[in-house]
């Protein structure tokens, strides 16, 4: 352990995450996928724990998205984020492929995120994301454009820097606790893990 680290604190126990998108023409060259270097980009920044990725490109096919799901969890990865699919066209199937693998669904994480959204632009309200948990992980479908990406998890903030709105990564760390999954630590000045004060 480093001297200069708090005894009181673990150490940032290491994680394994899968980042999924999902985009027919990403996924067949037609455009150079953005979404998970995105994803990896923000979640490197935010989390102090050495994490593992698991990426993963793929078409907008609601049972290919399913059973990536499912093979992302078995891998043991605590949390699953997914990018793209969640409009109305035909072809967006990620709530509908997400819900199917659900154990548990956790509407709070789909309502933050439209009312975050809906600050930036009012078509927020034709977002379907979703977030369900399935064994151990917690899965989230996020926006499609990496500026939505990070708008969503990080929230609002006043012109001093302070929050005005709290993105929905706050409450992630704490989801995981409670589902038995790994101690995630947040760099704050990215995103601040909220957890009750214990006695």
């Amino acid at each position: 352990m480093n001297p200069t680290t708090p005894t009181s604190l673990p150490a940032a126990a290491p994680v394994r995450i899968g980042i999924v998108s999902i985009s027919d023409r990403a996924s067949s060259g037609v455009y150079e996928d953005k979404g998970l270097p995105a994803l990896q980009d923000w979640l490197t920044r935010a989390l102090k724990n050495p994490i593992t990725f698991e990426p993963r490109l793929i078409p907008d096919e609601q049972s290919k998205i399913s059973e990536t799901l499912i093979e992302l969890v078995d891998a043991g990865c605590a949390l699953v984020l997914t990018t793209g699919g969640t409009g109305p066209a035909k072809r967006d199937v990620t709530p509908e492929a997400t819900l199917a693998v659900a154990h548990k669904e956790m509407p709070g994480f789909g309502e933050q995120m439209r009312q975050i959204s809906l600050a930036f632009v009012p078509t927020a309200i034709l977002s379907r994301q979703v977030a369900v948990i399935r064994d151990q992980s917690l899965i989230i479908n996020l926006p499609g454009q990496p500026k939505a990406i990070a708008e969503t998890l990080e929230g609002l903030k006043n012109p001093d820097g302070s929050q005005k709105v709290n993105g929905i990564f706050t409450a992630v760390p704490y989801c995981i606790d409670l589902i038995e999954g790994p101690y995630l630590q947040t760099n704050d000045e990215v995103c601040k893990a909220w957890r009750p004060k214990t006695k």
